[in-house]
């Protein structure tokens, strides 16, 4: 027994009784119970009286010990040495770069404590799914292991440094055809309107992606993702930031997302990415790509390696803008928090873009406190719970009250993208222009009509 082994089992001596040390957690076993007999990973469990497998579809099973006849060593887990991944050097392939930053397409079961975490490096990725590297050249950095709830704008700007230094400078010299940034799914939309906003130009395709479930799970989305988020880079003339994620629920295709215009809908499908008031920019599909946007953005020439003209990045976020959710009932001690520790807000409204401002004492002190928030030259910035259509300071009266002490209405732009673009907004421009650049389309963010779909929620 090595002595990794034998310190897995003191550090769970559940096991101990369970399978009378004949397997630790992480080794391949068979439960056999009066029933059945299931095969699985043998995982840590927190109850003294349960036994836990993890099946080959991903799921965790649990068996009551009385239960349990016998528990059979079937393999032991095989503790790998890290080696360097062999990069491609194929020179007919095109070369592209994986930014690690962490999240779920980043992560394993740690067997001795059962948990997910973020433990891959960027090479661990590629070393999975190898693919990859038959597609395109790969040069990996690490940026970050961050799970995407703990990204801060700090973490915006390394990001956004390392694409800058990689579309200029290349990879020893060689042109990058282009960069997939590996991300956590919670907040990957905001990170990818962030980079939106902060790239005026950008040279080539930047991809974010992600994966609903974690790469050693045999239903994960990582693989196809990333495979298909290479190919796209690989064959492509679209630049700019994008996110390729699955497009359906099965391993048929990829969809890619405009950056200012994706949502997580669902906290597991593998499809749950959508483009909200838009369309998927293309589908990535076995055979080919598919583009369902006539006029999506191309590089040019004249503009590559080395050109100081190739990039443009405006890297800057102001920390004091509040995001103010609308609900019945609100204290109007809310409205007064927000308006004296911040310098913009953006309120998500009920509907066109409500917010109780209107009839009753409270409501009318939450718009009293608006009102002199904005007079002191306060931003104010209104979006729609909704998530579809857009909003209108002008359809019913106390809308345009909101309007005529001078709250921005941004049209179908998603309240994540609105709160990000008024962040940088402030971060790079004076307040009054970031007021006039709010409700101009700069990436995409506002489109310029609302296209009526018997189904708005399919594509």
């Amino acid at each position: 027994m090595s002595v990794e082994k034998d310190m897995k089992r003191k550090a769970n001596p559940v096991f101990q009784d369970a399978v009378k040390d004949a397997a630790a957690p992480g080794d391949s076993v068979k439960v056999i119970t009066p029933k059945e007999q299931v095969e699985g990973i043998l995982m840590p469990s927190p109850h003294k009286d349960i036994v836990m497998i993890k099946l080959n579809t991903g799921y965790n099973l649990g068996f009551e010990k009385k239960d349990v006849k016998e528990i059979q060593l079937v393999e032991r887990e095989v503790l790998k040495q890290k080696t360097s991944l062999l990069m491609s050097k194929d020179e007919k392939l095109p070369t592209i770069v994986v930014l690690h930053t962490g999240g779920t397409i980043a992560s394993k079961v740690d067997y001795t404590t059962g948990a997910v975490t973020a433990k891959f490096t960027a090479e661990d990725l590629l070393e999975k799914f190898p693919k990859i590297g038959k597609i395109t050249n790969v040069h990996t950095e690490l940026i970050s292991n961050l799970m995407s709830e703990d990204i801060r704008f700090s973490d915006y700007q390394t990001i956004a440094r390392a694409v800058k230094k990689y579309a200029l400078e290349g990879v020893s010299g060689k042109k990058v055809k282009g960069i997939i940034i590996g991300h956590g799914t919670d907040t990957l939309s905001y990170t990818a309107a962030a980079l939106s906003f902060m790239f005026e130009r950008i040279n080539l395709p930047v991809i974010l992606v992600g994966s609903q479930r974690s790469p050693d799970r045999g239903s994960t989305d990582a693989a196809l993702n990333l495979t298909c988020a290479a190919k796209f880079i690989a064959e492509t003339d679209f630049v700019g930031v994008a996110v390729c994620m699955h497009h359906s629920s099965n391993d048929d295709d990829c969809a890619i997302l405009p950056a200012t215009k994706v949502r997580k809908m669902h906290t597991s499908r593998r499809d749950s990415f959508k483009a909200i008031n838009s369309t998927a920019i293309a589908l990535v599909k076995p055979v080919g790509i598919e583009y369902l946007w006539k006029d999506y953005p191309k590089g040019t020439t004249g503009k590559g390696l080395g050109s100081k003209e190739a990039v443009i990045l405006r890297d800057k976020f102001e920390e004091k803008v509040g995001w103010l959710k609308v609900h019945p009932n609100m204290d109007p001690e809310l409205f007064r928090f927000f308006t004296s520790h911040y310098r913009a807000i953006m309120i998500e409204g009920t509907g066109l873009g409500h917010a109780p401002t209107n009839l009753g004492e409270k409501n009318l002190q939450n718009y009293a406190y608006l009102q002199s928030f904005l007079a002191k030259g306060g931003i104010v910035a209104i979006t729609s719970q909704c998530l579809f259509g857009r909003v209108h300071p002008s359809v019913y009266t106390n809308l345009r009250r909101l309007s005529e002490i001078g709250s921005i209405y941004c049209e179908d732009m998603l309240p994540e993208t609105a709160y990000i673009k008024l962040s940088w907004l402030l971060g790079n421009y004076s307040p009054e222009e970031a007021k006039k650049m709010m409700v101009q389309n700069l990436r995409g963010e506002i489109s310029e009509q609302s296209a009526y779909t018997d189904d708005f929620l399919k594509e």
